[in-house]
């Protein structure tokens, strides 16, 4: 057994750029996706049943992926086969999607660029677990973070600095702004280029040399899972519950779909209880029934803190464009106005969180992993709740700075509290399974912000940010339950 060596801050930066491409396609994606939705003709109604297919790839996705990469080894790697597979993938749908001519057509490529991009993601996660040892593990994660902001910013400001240099920022109906289109052209070719970077300048351990370092926990026993039939009992029963009340209330169609999901993850944890087989399915059941206490702990704060993010990225355009500049019509200038000033905040909050990624390990040394996470939520919340009171479009600009940094750090501590627990030849799998608590709120806030909205709020699309901001706050109260880990400070990376 040895020691996981230091790697030097350059070879840190390399294994991180890929992921400036990843975010550069998922940014153009948050901030453009509802304008494409709503020029195409959606509904405000319809848009969060619209972005299901975002979480629900994901939910598919990532375990799957995460159990492959942990038992791959090739030419490229263990993880490196997949950060291209996903990038390829990812930019066929970025030059489709500005010319969907129909909103079926947009919401298929969505779903096809979503599960692209989480082909790539998820083994990043595994790839820092996989390559630093502990003591790195918070730089690693806190640059990753760094990159994902600037791509983030460069994506969501692109559309409104293409209108400032005269490109036409708005179409005849049914069809999608030259912005629009030629940013989704620019964040294929960042995506490549990017990604192509990391892999052809990274290097992995083979998996034999891996398992003989010393800095990963033993792989646990097997999971005892003959009472798994139990949360797989109450699921069921609650989603028969669920369908029951919908029908004989005629309550909003969108709240099948959380009904349905609880219906099939009790039905899949009754199987794991009778299932003998050593499949994959059955393994990622079992490894998910029986993941270790910290992973428990943190699913509650994951659960919170994306349930708000997902208000953000679908409510914000006609939220803003509503409250500030006063147009619900995608054909007025005033909306379009509003959707561009909304990329300029996606990219202010993306950029905030640049700032943050380099003050992120500071914060942890003076105050502990646990303490830092909840600040910075904190600050994220009340960013959110302030735009209900907000009207002059600028002074959002404020607000972003809270979002930032609650962004920066939902994108990196939850993943160091976590990475000290799992064992390293199932860190993709429990990466994929730490995703599911991503996965899981996004799939419910699509099933019922819209219901919220419509029952309480008379359907204004401000008040789901406000809802954002009250379940950040919650995610800061559950990151006090999660043990503090014994060695938080990052060792300097080697020049």
């Amino acid at each position: 057994m040895s020691n996981k060596p230091d790697l030097s801050l350059r070879q840190i930066l390399n294994m991180s750029v890929g992921f400036l491409g990843i975010q550069f396609a998922f940014g153009l994606q948050n901030a453009n996706v509802s304008r494409i939705f709503q020029t195409l003709g959606a509904h405000l109604a319809e848009i969060p049943a619209l972005w299901i297919a975002a979480p629900l790839t994901g939910l598919l996705v990532q375990p799957i992926v995460g159990y492959a990469s942990d038992r791959t080894w090739g030419r490229f790697g263990r993880r490196r086969p997949y950060f291209l597979g996903g990038a390829i993938l990812t930019t066929c749908a970025l030059l489709a999607m500005p010319d969907s001519p129909a909103l079926w057509v947009a919401a298929m490529l969505l779903w096809l660029m979503d599960a692209s991009i989480n082909i790539s993601m998820e083994p990043f996660r595994a790839f820092v677990a996989d390559q630093l040892p502990a003591a790195q593990r918070p730089l690693g994660f806190a640059l990753q973070t760094l990159f994902i902001g600037v791509g983030a910013v460069l994506s969501s400001v692109l559309p409104w600095v293409l209108a400032r240099f005269g490109v036409a920022n708005v179409a005849p109906p049914g069809e999608i702004p030259a912005t629009v289109r030629i940013a989704f052209d620019c964040g294929a070719v960042v995506l490549m280029t990017a990604v192509l970077w990391t892999v052809l300048t990274s290097r992995e351990y083979p998996p034999e040399r891996l398992l003989g370092f010393d800095d990963a926990p033993s792989p646990p026993a097997l999971p005892e899972v003959s009472r798994a039939w139990r949360p797989g009992a109450l699921l069921l029963a609650a989603g028969a519950v669920g369908i029951v009340l919908i029908r004989h209330f005629a309550l909003n169609r969108q709240l099948y779909l959380l009904a349905g999901g609880l219906t099939v993850g009790g039905v899949l944890f009754l199987w794991l209880s009778r299932a003998r087989s050593r499949g994959m399915v059955r393994q990622v059941l079992a490894d998910l029934y029986g993941m270790p206490q910290a992973m428990r702990r943190l699913a509650w704060v994951q659960f919170f803190s994306w349930f708000a993010m997902f208000a953000l990225w679908i409510y914000t355009t006609p939220a803003v464009t509503a409250v500030q500049f006063g147009s619900s019509n995608p054909l007025s200038p005033a909306y379009n106005a509003g959707a561009n000033w909304v990329d300029v905040l996606f990219g202010a909050y993306n950029g905030f969180a640049v700032l943050a990624a380099l003050a992120i390990p500071r914060m942890v040394r003076l105050a502990g992993l646990r303490w830092a996470h909840v600040i910075n939520l904190a600050a994220a919340a009340a960013g959110l709740i302030s735009f209900v009171w907000i009207r002059d479009p600028h002074w959002l600009l404020l607000s972003m700075l809270g979002v930032g940094f609650g962004w920066a750090s939902i994108l990196s501590l939850p993943y160091t509290l976590l990475a000290d627990h799992l064992p390293a030849e199932k860190m993709g799998v429990y990466m994929g399974i730490f995703n599911f608590f991503v996965v899981i709120p996004q799939l419910l806030a699509a099933s019922v912000l819209g219901v919220l909205l419509a029952v309480f709020f008379h359907g204004h699309a401000i008040f789901g940010l406000v809802l954002g901001g009250v379940s950040l706050a919650l995610a800061g109260l559950f990151t006090l339950r999660v043990e503090e880990p014994r060695t938080v400070r990052s060792t300097p990376a080697q020049a």
